[in-house]
């Protein structure tokens, strides 16, 4: 098991490294020159040794690999630069807009998992009765709804009965508690239902699935209680594809709430992430997509831990 973890993570390396080179050379093949967009985007004129001489701060002036070594040089280092932009450390306009974006996605996970397992366990317990028939309504309804539209009719909701808004701030947890959870169980919650409908109908099908197993006839035979041989025999195996399912959905949480968080006026990794593909900001969009692309890898690795630890029959060597 150790081999096995130290071999992942050493893959995780090369994985990073090839999504560093694709997304330095696709950024600058796109057309659009981010000095122009900074310096004539208002229509003033500008004379173009003003234009060279912001080239040549930011660097650009270099040849392309000498621009993407110096890059990577700085990331191994934990540097990703300064927002082309802004002028700001790329890190500190990450940090100060992930904790948002990290806890409406645990939120949303929690909210998940809370409402998809139950349901998704009675709906396969009660096949084709009208327990199954309204969990399946129920799950559709959050797969067809979008999570944006239900954002825009909780604030309608909120603001109709309780004359409540989304603040114009964000405020930490540990800083108020109350106001924190008050600001972001909404978009939580409408990210939530969507994200609790696919969790749903993966565990419904799963545990079908093991129903249909000869060891759950067998546990049947000898007599073992129907809430044991669903406890104890079926979630575990039926939980296989369900982790999966919930852990790929979280790592896209983070950076894919770009709609939600305009709607709840949330400045998150998702609007961060439109603001600098819209600007050409070379250096912000890289490690965006870096932090992104390391929070899947992560979340797939995690979620293969956990398959040892669920089905005993899994081993790594």
């Amino acid at each position: 098991m150790l081999r096995y973890i130290l071999q992942r993570i050493l893959l995780m390396i090369p994985t990073l490294l090839g999504v560093a080179i694709l997304v330095f050379f696709l950024l600058r093949i796109m057309p659009g020159d981010i000095v122009e967009v900074m310096l004539l985007g208002e229509g003033g004129a500008v004379p173009q040794h003003v234009i060279e001489a912001e080239r040549v701060r930011l660097g650009l002036d270099q040849p392309i690999y000498v621009q993407f070594f110096k890059w990577m040089a700085g990331v191994a280092q934990g540097d990703f630069g300064y927002s082309m932009w802004t002028g700001k450390p790329v890190a500190y306009e990450i940090g100060i807009r992930f904790e948002l974006s990290l806890q409406v996605a645990v939120m949303a996970t929690v909210l998940a998992v809370l409402i998809a397992l139950p349901l998704g366990t009675l709906s396969a317990i009660f096949k084709d009765t009208w327990i199954d028939y309204t969990v399946r309504v129920i799950s559709i309804a959050g797969l067809a709804i979008p999570s944006f539209w239900l954002g825009m009719i909780i604030i309608l909701l909120l603001l109709t009965f309780f004359s409540w808004h989304p603040p114009l701030t964000f405020t930490p947890l540990l800083e108020n508690p109350a106001a924190n959870l008050s600001q972001l169980i909404w978009p939580a919650l409408a990210v939530g239902y969507r994200y609790s409908a696919v969790a749903t109908r993966m565990t419904r099908s799963s545990i079908l699935e093991v129903l249909q197993e000869d060891y759950i006839r067998t546990a049947r035979a000898k007599g073992v209680l129907e809430r044991l041989v669903v406890s104890r025999h079926a979630m575990r195996n039926a939980m296989l594809p369900v982790v999966t399912v919930i852990g790929l959905e979280f790592a896209f949480l983070i950076g894919g709430l770009v709609v939600t968080e305009q709607v709840f006026n949330l400045n998150g990794i998702g609007k961060l992430f439109v603001e600098a593909t819209a600007r050409g900001d070379y250096t912000m969009v890289q490690a965006l997509v870096l932090l992104v692309a390391t929070f899947f890898i992560v979340v797939n690795f995690l979620i293969d831990l956990m398959y040892a630890a669920l089905d005993p029959r899994i081993r790594y060597r």
